[in-house]
């Protein structure tokens, strides 16, 4: 099978967790003799001190004519420790899904029987956790408009704003997904505070009528982030909005012991992205020390979702997850010796390869 894959390896971490990545791609690749052509583009602040850009114009041709897109991370010091920057990286990531039109970033959470140890929460509370977060991507605080300063500096505002239609989509992909797992859908919300969320609640119960297999649940936000960490395996599918999404996935990762573990997946009108969740850990870049499972296991989505191939997905996560009982893991999850992060990249690669 023939496709096309766009590389974004972006900052930090983001070239050495995505040559790992690669590694594992490629070994699927001659594994199954499938063909993919990979374009490798500019995007953070690697593509700002190259064309001042965060999110060049050739980056998007690039992505656009791509099968999936596989990408590392963004950010800079350079950039978070100036307050007066007029261009971000970060930019870059928001215009990359506002114009990719990329309105569904699907995080799964589950944990390795392995790794539980690892986990800040007690064991009894994570075995068998299993649930999928869906956050909308292109609406909310973090593009409304207006923003901005005063003209003195001394007060900023930001403003929060959806539209029905932007509801509804995600809401729908929830109830399908929900459908094909447990049929049971969290909404979470500030519904008591925010207009904007009381259209989310009032469209979600909209929704429902279609869905009637599905058990549907609201929770406030703030007792989401309570219940994630004191019983989550009550969860099943949560969706919610733009910046809470984007908190609460965070928290959600102390579950699987580290944030550098977690895939994502953010799909919509365009070309899908597949990335980790976790950062550029400027810290860690060069280091060989970061941990690039969570870039590998995005790849794992690609192929469900982008390349419509869920066999191969499988044989990843299986590899990832034999590469984690053999104690071949990065620090961050080490009980013995670490690992780098090229070993076990080359480690996963050679499993994907030996695998029945």
């Amino acid at each position: 099978m023939n496709k096309k894959i766009a590389v974004l390896a972006g900052d930090g971490i983001g070239p050495e967790v995505m040559e790992q990545a690669l590694k594992t791609v490629k070994a699927i690749e001659e594994r199954f003799d499938h063909h993919f052509e990979y374009t490798t583009a500019l995007v953070g602040a690697v593509a700002i001190e190259q064309t001042g850009n965060p999110y060049p114009d050739e980056t998007h041709d690039v992505c656009m004519k791509s099968d999936a897109v596989l990408f590392g991370a963004i950010g800079d010091p350079k950039y978070d420790n100036d307050p007066a920057a007029k261009v971000r990286p970060e930019q870059g990531l928001l215009a990359m899904r506002k114009q990719l039109g990329l309105y569904a970033n699907i995080r799964p959470v589950a944990a390795f029987a392995s790794l539980l140890h690892k986990s800040p929460l007690k064991t009894e509370l994570i075995e068998d956790v299993d649930f999928l977060v869906l956050r909308e991507l292109t609406g909310g605080i973090y593009f409304g408009e207006p923003r901005g300063r005063s003209e003195n500096g001394d007060a900023a505002f930001d403003t929060c704003s959806y539209h029905r239609y932007e509801v509804e989509r995600i809401g729908r992909l929830a109830f399908e997904y929900a459908r094909k797992r447990r049929k049971k859908l969290t909404a979470v919300d500030k519904a008591n505070i925010l207009a904007t969320s009381r259209l989310w609640r009032e469209t979600m119960l909209q929704l429902h009528d279609d869905y009637p297999d599905v058990e549907l649940d609201f929770m406030f936000v703030d007792n989401a982030a309570m219940q994630l960490v004191t019983f989550p395996k009550k969860f099943d599918v949560l969706v919610t909005e733009n910046m809470f999404g984007d908190i609460l996935t965070d928290e959600a990762s102390v579950i699987t012991g580290s944030l550098g573990l977690l895939p994502s997946a953010s799909i919509g009108l365009h070309t899908s992205v597949f990335e980790p969740v976790h950062g550029s850990y400027p810290q860690a870049a060069g280091k060989n020390i970061a941990n690039p499972m969570g870039t590998i296991l995005s790849a794992a989505l690609m192929f469900e979702y982008a390349l419509g191939m869920p066999r191969e997905s499988k044989l990843i996560r299986q590899a990832c997850e034999q590469s984690v009982r053999q104690g071949i893991v990065t620090a961050d999850i080490a009980a013995g010796k670490p690992y780098s992060t090229s070993e076990v990249g080359d480690r996963i690669a050679q499993l994907i390869g030996n695998q029945e």
